[in-house]
């Protein structure tokens, strides 16, 4: 296997983690605490998440390994930079709205969140399209995740 694919299969397993850090948080919440939330209409049934974020991680995954692939022609670090920032926000905000049950500070992080995801794929922009335009399905699911958040916030204000 050449070294360009280890390379990917790192960023998916940087991806991935990220994510089982989040489920970890998420996971005792999802069967407690979150099915006594009010939700906004169009909240997608539970067995949608792990197809979504599957497909997001490894898009995500691959647009950075390809920003990446670009490190000995360009500087790459203020690009991957923003990507780990954005990975670290993205898994803090299932701490704070799962772990702390804290939807109205997960919504302010969230926005954040989607603050920097839209840094990273401009910052991706200088270096291909192609890696840009893999990370708008995230930054879609984010914003979508946004006003999932919004709207438990509102709805539980009182409880939550």
């Amino acid at each position: 296997m050449s070294n360009h694919w280890i390379g990917w299969l790192g960023f998916v397993t940087i991806c991935f983690g990220a994510g089982v850090i989040g489920s970890r948080f998420t996971a005792s919440s999802v069967r407690t605490w979150y099915p006594t939330l009010l939700k906004p209409r169009g909240t997608p049934p539970s067995w949608v998440f792990a197809p979504v974020w599957s497909t997001l991680y490894l898009l995500m995954a691959t647009a950075a390994w390809l920003v990446w692939r670009q490190r000995s022609a360009t500087d790459v670090s203020l690009a991957l930079g923003l990507f780990f920032a954005q990975l670290a926000l993205n898994a803090a905000w299932s701490f704070i709205f799962f772990g702390l049950r804290r939807p109205g500070p997960a919504l302010i992080e969230i926005v954040l969140l989607v603050g920097v995801i839209v840094m990273t794929i401009v910052k991706f922009l200088s270096f291909s399209p192609v890696t840009s335009w893999l990370m708008v399905p995230y930054l879609a699911w984010v914003l979508y995740a946004s006003f999932l958040n919004f709207g438990i916030w509102r709805l539980n204000k009182g409880d939550a």
